[in-house]
């Protein structure tokens, strides 16, 4: 059954990956209290992992649409925890983790990757609160990791 969120998706022209496996001692999401936490997910590209230090080889557009791809790998664990895309009500908050050299200061930009998809997809109730932090390294040395917290209808 094709819901509202999977024709706003096709619209945009976006497909979910398959929700990723967990890599270490974690769930990819819990819920609790009608919030749903998701783990941070990685950028995948033509099935790898996208890496790097922006700032240090990495452009800016390069981490935003590893931001982006970050939050389509988000949305596939919501959909995998929930069935579906309706249930979210609202996104309440990103936090965006970049791989960035020590003279890199445009990590919100980064993180706009995300925040942008959330608003394309949810329309009003993508609009959420967000971190973006530079960081000198990440998970198998990726250039940006996301992760979020989702406002979930019974």
């Amino acid at each position: 059954m094709t819901t509202q969120i999977d024709r706003r998706l096709e619209e945009l022209g976006l497909e979910l990956p398959q929700a990723a496996a967990p890599v270490a001692a974690y769930v990819p999401a819990v819920l609790a209290g009608g919030l749903l936490h998701v783990s941070g997910q990685l950028p995948f590209r033509d099935g790898q992992v996208m890496t790097g230090r922006l700032g240090d080889g990495v452009t800016l557009a390069d981490g935003q649409e590893a931001a982006r791809r970050c939050a389509l790998m988000l949305l596939a664990q919501v959909k995998a925890a929930l069935g579906s895309l309706d249930r979210v009500e609202r996104v309440v908050k990103l936090g965006a983790f970049v791989n960035s050299a020590a003279d890199f200061t445009d990590q919100p930009r980064v993180a706009n990757g995300a925040s942008e998809l959330m608003q394309a997809v949810f329309g009003e109730a993508g609009r959420h609160a967000r971190s973006a932090v530079g960081v000198p390294t990440l998970p198998m040395g990726v250039a940006v990791e996301v992760d979020g917290i989702f406002a979930v209808r019974d």
